[in-house]
């Protein structure tokens, strides 16, 4: 498969706003694998997180906007902990989150009304922000 890019791609305005919403610089990351072989829900994720990191720096947005990875990360930082250049892949996943949510026609994927006053009741408030973090549109 040949891949071409363009400096068009690479600073694209999706990428600078990756970049603008995490406060990471994509282009600190040289690849060395260490936040993929740390995740522990990286078995879960169609891409790696170095890939994810990868395909940015590369500005090839519409693989990794339609990734399933960027909704499995569970923000535990062990990519920021085990990163030699100090790169919080969870920040990035986090903007990607952001900004997938803010497209044009996203739908909320949780309703807190489906959800048994029971379930509420014992459910951590942690949960459910995460929740509305990760899933309700901003």
């Amino acid at each position: 498969m040949k891949v071409s890019v363009s400096r068009n791609q690479v600073q694209s305005d999706v990428v600078r706003k990756v970049a603008e919403i995490s406060g990471e610089n994509l282009f600190n990351c040289y690849q060395c694998g260490n936040c993929s072989a740390g995740c522990p829900s990286v078995q879960e994720m169609d891409l790696l997180p170095s890939e994810v990191v990868r395909y940015l720096q590369l500005g090839l947005v519409e693989e990794v906007k339609n990734c399933k990875s960027m909704w499995v990360c569970a923000a535990c930082t062990m990519c920021h902990a085990r990163c030699p250049k100090g790169v919080d892949i969870s920040k990035i996943m986090e903007a990607l989150r952001v900004l997938r949510l803010r497209e044009v026609g996203a739908k909320p994927r949780i309703d807190v009304t489906d959800f048994s006053e029971e379930y509420l009741e014992r459910a951590p408030q942690i949960a459910m922000i995460s929740g509305y973090r990760k899933f309700l549109p901003l």
